[in-house]
């Protein structure tokens, strides 16, 4: 797997999918979560996209070096697209990974439109001890904690739970890196949002625990091209309904290319 060391930390991507004419996905988990988040969406879109999804700081393999801030995140984002050789990007976040996108398309030029997941405009939205709560520091917490991140149908009638769990502990964060996450999500602050006018699609279960279904509505309607979906479910709702979410975001990327040309 290529690695790309930025600030002195070496992060881990792969980028799939053949063609510098195709539009290039990049995914960006949420706090303390691996790229395993992204198992379901970045295989369905490879293919008619290429797919980066890469290890943020602290998350498997990729050094645990701070600082753990929504900046020093936006900035190893960018090292990963230069390494990638990523000129045009749609980005696609969840949670901590949907404030990074934020931050990126404030900051850096590459962003050509945002798909959002539980996202909140500032940390004061987040219900922080819930979010601690659904990410622990005890691994013998991790598939408890799930039920704030699927629905009790989901939790009950799949097999995919102990895999999730497995999942997560090879891939998540853990000790200083783990808290360093949550804590980048507590001190965030998006700025004005008038000033970010990509196209951005901002979805939010309906029943996430974590960011109220308000805090997603008010951040889409003050986006000048926000545009708002709910979605059944809680936290990581685009697993639970993951064909209906990627069939979303690619309705949504397709559409911000035409408009590109």
């Amino acid at each position: 797997m290529p690695t790309v060391t930025t600030d002195g930390t070496t992060l881990y991507y792969e980028l799939a999918g053949d063609g510098d004419d195709q539009p290039t996905v990049a995914f960006v988990p949420d706090a303390a979560s691996g790229p395993w988040l992204w198992g379901w969406q970045a295989p369905s879109l490879t293919g008619p996209y290429r797919t980066l999804v890469y290890a943020p700081r602290g998350t498997d393999g990729s050094d645990s070096a701070a600082p753990y801030t929504v900046d020093r995140f936006a900035a190893d984002l960018e090292a990963v697209l230069a390494a990638a050789d990523v000129r045009r990007v749609h980005l696609v976040g969840a949670g901590l990974g949907a404030m990074v996108a934020l931050r990126y398309a404030r900051e850096y030029g590459r962003a050509r439109s945002l798909a959002l997941f539980g996202a909140a405009a500032s940390g004061d939205r987040v219900d922080g001890e819930t979010l601690a709560t659904l990410h622990p520091a005890d691994p013998t917490r991790l598939r408890e904690s799930l039920s704030l991140a699927f629905s009790e149908r989901f939790f009950a009638e799949t097999g995919l739970i102990d895999r999730i769990v497995e999942w997560r502990r090879e891939e998540d964060a853990t000790g200083e890196a783990r808290t360093g996450h949550l804590e980048a999500v507590r001190s965030f602050e998006a700025g004005p949002p008038y000033e970010l006018t990509l196209p951005t699609l901002v979805c939010h279960g309906v029943d996430d625990p974590v960011v109220s279904l308000d805090s997603g509505k008010e951040l889409a309607e003050d986006l000048p091209r926000g545009r708002f979906e709910p979605v059944e479910g809680k936290r990581f709702c685009f697993v639970e309904h993951a064909t209906a979410v990627t069939d979303a975001i690619a309705d949504f990327i397709d559409e911000t290319a035409a408009d590109d040309g």
